[in-house]
This record gives C-alpha cells, sequence and structure tokens, in this order.
C-alpha cells in the first residue's frame, strides 16, 4: 500500500464550534497544528444553518496562519449534509470531515458529491470511525478511496452504541482502535485518536495522549484548547529521541561506508528498520519546527 503522505503535523486537532464567534476568533491564536470547524454536534439544530456560513468564511479568511482547517459537516442521513456539503466544497478547506462513516459505500458517496461540487484536488476525506459497522469495514474503508487522506476515531459514540463504559485505560475500546491503527498503516493513512472529555483532568488526559501516541496514533483530536500542550509533546519527538535519531543515523552511514557487516549504537544493533525510525523523528521533528 502507499506510503503515508509527506509528514504534516496533526498532533493537536481542536474543535471549534461553528457558531461561537468568540471561539472561531480564538482559534486564530491557539497552538494548535489543526481546526476543525464544527457544524455537527457543537452547534444545535437552530443555529447549523448559520454555523455553515460562519465556518466556510472562518475557512476561507486567511486568518488561521500556518493551522491546516478542516469543516466537520453533519452526518449523511441527515438534514443538513448536501448543503453542508456543498458549502464546504465550495470553500475548499484541507479536509471535509465526515461523521459516521461506516462503509464504502458512506465514503464513495461522500467522494462522488463532492467531484459533483467542485471540490479542488487538495479537500480531502477525512472519515470519522465511530460505529460497530466502521470497526468490521475499517480496512476497506481505508482503502477505498485516494481523496480519504485521514481517519479520525470517534470514540464518545463507538462507546455508545458497544453499550461500552467510557473508563481510564479505555480497556474497552482497545480492540477498535488497534484495529482502525492497523487499517491506517495498512493504507497509508493518517488516524488521530478521539477525544477525551473531563477538561478538568489533565493527568488523565496526559496519559491518554501517551497511550495514544504508543499505540501508533498521529495526534490526537480535542476539545478544549487548555489540551494542546499536552497533545503536541506527546505526538511529538523529544530533544533526547532526535539526539539519538541523528545518532543512529550517523553510525549507521559511518559502519556502511567503513564495510561493517554488523553495525552497532550504545552496545545495541542497527538495522534498517532504526535507521527508517530515526529518519522518521527527525523529518517530524523538523515539520514541527517549520510551523514556527
Amino acid at each position: 500500500m502507499a506510503d503515508i503522505e509527506t509528514y504534516r503535523p496533526r498532533r493537536s486537532v481542536l474543535y471549534m464550534p461553528g457558531a461561537n464567534d468568540k471561539a472561531l476568533e480564538k482559534a486564530k491564536t491557539l497552538p494548535a497544528d489543526a481546526i476543525i470547524f464544527d457544524t455537527e454536534d457543537s452547534v444545535a439544530p437552530d443555529m447549523k444553518i448559520e454555523a455553515r456560513a460562519k465556518v466556510a468564511a472562518a475557512a476561507t479568511s486567511g486568518a488561521y496562519g500556518n493551522r491546516e482547517l478542516t469543516i466537520r459537516v453533519n452526518s449523511l442521513e441527515t438534514e443538513w449534509f448536501v448543503d453542508d456539503l456543498r458549502s464546504a466544497c465550495e470553500a475548499g478547506p484541507s479536509g471535509i470531515v465526515v461523521p459516521k462513516v461506516s462503509s464504502v459505500e458512506n465514503v464513495e458517496r461522500v467522494e462522488a458529491m463532492m467531484d459533483s461540487f467542485g471540490a479542488p484536488d487538495h479537500t480531502r476525506i477525512w472519515a470519522m470511525l465511530e460505529t460497530p459497522s466502521a470497526m468490521v469495514h475499517a480496512v476497506d474503508i481505508a482503502t477505498c478511496s485516494e481523496r480519504l487522506a485521514v481517519l479520525v476515531m470517534g470514540t464518545n459514540d463507538l462507546a455508545r452504541e458497544l453499550h461500552a463504559a467510557l473508563v481510564p485505560g479505555r480497556h474497552p475500546l482497545l480492540w477498535g482502535l488497534s484495529k482502525c491503527v492497523n487499517a491506517a498503516r495498512y493504507a497509508g493513512k493518517v488516524i488521530l485518536d478521539g477525544v477525551f472529555n473531563d477538561i478538568r483532568d489533565p493527568d488523565g488526559f496526559a496519559a491518554e495522549c501517551r497511550q495514544g501516541a504508543e499505540m501508533g496514533f498521529d495526534g490526537k483530536t480535542l476539545i478544549h484548547p487548555s489540551q494542546l500542550d499536552a497533545a503536541n509533546e506527546a505526538f511529538a519527538p523529544s530533544a533526547e529521541e532526535v539526539d539519538h535519531a541523528r545518532r543512529v543515523i550517523e553510525a549507521f552511514e559511518e559502519g556502511i561506508a567503513a564495510g561493517k557487516g554488523v553495525i552497532q549504537l550504545d552496545g545495541k544493533m542497527i538495522e534498517n528498520l532504526h535507521v527508517a525510525n530515526a529518519r522518521r523523528a527527525i523529518d517530524m521533528a523538523e515539520a514541527i519546527a517549520a510551523l514556527g
């Protein structure tokens, strides 16, 4: 399968309510790698149309610097979906976040409609996986479209549909999270972890970020600006890791040049896989630094 696109930091991906002018303004100054301008869960039904216009204006304003901008539309079965998608295609953000993608047919429908609405090539599908059906069909969903670039875990809805508890450590959901990470890696797509609900529990949030990073997620979706720093730290290589990565590459290149059959660093064997991981860490660090 294809390799993941050239690394773009998506450590922290912050939902911002699309009908809230104050929140949209504040997002211009926050250290988020990406913003999801939301018209779904955070917007009341009587504000949906107004939010649609506000998020389109925000996405086209040029006022958000290097932050990657996306728009979350309402789900496919709602009365707002078609007009939401048309408006988002006209705005042309980096991505359109589609809730409750549960099948290949869902993706194919979204892609066909985006083509008919004239969505620019750079506007990609971000598919939310948050149903039992999505868990069953994760690989099929991940591989069915070149326009689909990012998978987003919807852990709240998934837990609700599974009748599972949202508990520290997330053991009821780990099987599904792992399955979706595997699907993303098989398809060469980016995958984002779901939200952490309790903004009064920074320690619990930091622990869940570490868990997500250890599982292989590329970043985490967030519900509050107070969560940004911990996410940015957890999903980035540390200075020590970058330094070690440079030493791995240097030792490997020196060993190859000297014709050594066995290459070691600090008493540990170095193989191609270690070099690949080291180069990825350096690429990540450089991309993050470029954000300024």
